[in-house]
């Protein structure tokens, strides 16, 4: 757990934060809070680069302190939430997995994950998704959906090769994903049966970067489907590991900032989203992250 000192450190990095949200937007009350994280990648193994695999234990535990202090109404991962070290053992990435998640339940309410290509290096899908909590959650699928507070939240699972079988076991290029047809489907048909806000969560980008491939390989698709719902207000992802936005015909697109890289608890990164009566959200950042607002169209 962190200490007072620890967790007054991070309260005032957030006072910048807010103060970027307008007077308008900061009196009025949100329906729905919840709490964002990504790319914890942690694993007991030296720091390799800027990724300090260790250190994800601690960041985590403030993100769920912060989170209960805040009393937000559920927490989200964006994915990549552990790691493996060089010997690649699958009884170690297991017991690597089990630790952080432990960390991680002790945000007392709802908590959801969303899958990243890390997560499945030395285990395999069915692994990750049997060791970790997706509230009221049993499909044993990647990709699911769930109400809460006039919102609606969809988890796309872009962990697949292009003939539609499963990334399993380190069986994958990281900057291969693709989301199959059956899923595509089953996306269509989940917005169709919604009338209400949407906010969608995926590990890769759903949008094109610039000089990089770490998109969905068939992101356009999926953009399509999202735009012609009329339903989706914003899409979060992780993966890429720095910040980044785009606006495309009236979504909001947002990569967050990654927990593992860089030392000490100032390098920490989350968020808290506020999504209001109107469709409208607000993310305040913490630490690195920076806050945004995304207005409904």
């Amino acid at each position: 757990m962190i200490t007072r000192r620890l967790f007054l450190k991070s309260s005032l990095v957030t006072i910048p934060a807010m103060g970027l949200i307008g007077n308008a937007m900061a009196a009025r009350k949100p329906k729905v809070r919840f709490g964002v994280v990504t790319d914890s990648h942690y694993a007991d193994r030296e720091p390799g680069g800027i990724r300090y695999y260790r250190e994800s234990l601690e960041k985590m535990a403030e993100f769920t302190e912060v989170m209960n202090m805040e009393k937000v109404d559920f927490v989200v991962h964006l994915g990549d939430f552990k790691d493996e070290d060089t010997n690649r053992r699958e009884e170690d990435t297991l017991k690597y997995l089990q630790n952080l998640e432990a960390v991680y339940a002790q945000f007392k309410g709802p908590r959801y994950h969303v899958i990243g290509n890390h997560d499945v290096d030395s285990i395999s899908k069915a692994q990750f998704i049997a060791k970790v909590e997706n509230t009221g959650i049993n499909s044993g699928l990647g990709y699911y959906s769930f109400d809460k507070k006039g919102f609606h939240f969809i988890v796309i699972d872009p962990n697949f090769h292009p003939d539609g079988t499963d990334h399993n076991k380190g069986d994958f290029e990281w900057f291969e994903s693709t989301v199959p047809q059956p899923q595509m489907d089953w996306l269509k048909a989940d917005l169709g049966a919604t009338r209400l806000p949407t906010v969608v969560f995926v590990h890769h980008s759903l949008y094109e970067l610039p000089d990089e491939t770490m998109h969905v390989e068939n992101s356009a698709a999926i953009r399509q489907i999202l735009e012609a719902s009329g339903r989706v207000v914003a899409v979060f992802h992780g993966h890429c590991h720095r910040e980044g936005y785009s606006s495309i015909n009236g979504i909001h697109y947002t990569l967050l900032p990654a927990m593992v890289d860089n030392s000490g608890p100032e390098n920490n990164a989350y968020a808290i989203i506020e999504g209001f009566d109107n469709g409208d959200l607000e993310l305040t950042g913490y630490r690195k992250t920076r806050s945004r607002s995304y207005p409904a169209t």
